[in-house]
């Protein structure tokens, strides 16, 4: 299991824009626009870090939530 540091989520937001927070963080360490973007910026932002996307729709393996690979 990887450190709480190591680990990044993808989350949506009220705003209705995604953010991408540090384990055990409460403020977001960048935003954007879309899941996709905000995924990319936190590839980059953790190039080894454990990535967990928030499900944002329900489908047959998971619902809101749940959180997924990217």
């Amino acid at each position: 299991m990887a450190n709480k540091k190591h680990e990044l989520y993808v989350e949506r937001r009220r705003e209705g824009d995604y953010a991408v927070r540090r384990g055990g963080s409460e403020r977001a360490s960048v935003t954007a626009p879309t899941q996709k973007a905000a995924i990319e910026k936190a590839e980059k932002l953790g190039p080894d870090a454990a990535i967990h996307v928030e499900r944002v729709r329900d489908t047959k393996v998971g619902g809101g939530d749940k959180w997924r690979k990217p």
